[in-house]
């Protein structure tokens, strides 16, 4: 009997590698890939194509300076990049209520990368301080404004740099000094 019994252990390892095999070689990529999370329909599509984030911008006011909130919708990417790049488009737009804008509306945002520590490099086009008016109080506008903004909407940001086609820049227009990271200054917020 022990005789029978190495030889029908062995057949039945075999056979059950087998099926396993079959099994596995019978799952097609596709049939994963369709299993995938996928919209199952049209209106599951759209719906995805329109989810969006309500985001704050600070706009500086002209009779002291401090900076007003704004609430913006932006599309919901799920990468911090992504979203800081369209909340930083938005606050070149403007103020929708006729705040002074803090950027030039000819800037262009390039990129936004974010580290591992929080520091995040906002990088914007030339214009940013071609088109930028003189003076301490305006730079300084421009800074926060850029700075708070993306600390406020974005909690893993801790600090910006801001660099000017791909590179640091000594100032921003002669007066605020652009070589290290800068904090978020909620003071800077009116509370009204």
């Amino acid at each position: 009997m022990a005789k029978f019994r190495t030889p029908l252990v062995i057949l039945l390892a075999v056979l059950l590698v087998g099926l396993v095999y079959l099994f596995i070689a019978s799952i097609s990529p596709e049939r994963i890939a369709n299993r995938a999370e996928t919209p199952e329909t049209p209106a599951d599509v759209a719906l995805l194509a329109e989810e969006t984030r309500t985001v704050t911008l600070f706009f500086p006011r002209e009779d002291d300076g401090l900076f007003v909130p704004e609430t913006r919708s932006i599309p919901a990417s799920g990468s911090i990049a992504q979203e800081a790049e369209a909340v930083l488009n938005e606050l070149i737009k403007g103020s929708s209520k006729g705040l002074p804008s803090a950027l030039p509306p000819e800037a262009k945002v390039g990129q936004v990368f974010v580290t591992k520590d929080g520091t995040a490099y906002a990088d914007f086009s030339k214009d940013l301080v071609v088109a930028h008016p003189s003076g301490s109080d305006a730079e300084t506008s421009t800074v926060f404004a850029i700075v708070d903004t993306l600390a406020f909407n974005f909690k893993s940001i801790k600090k910006v740099f801001i660099l000017v086609d791909g590179e640091e820049k000594e100032t921003l227009n002669g007066h605020v000094t652009l070589d290290r990271a800068f904090t978020p200054d909620f003071s800077l917020v009116a509370k009204d």
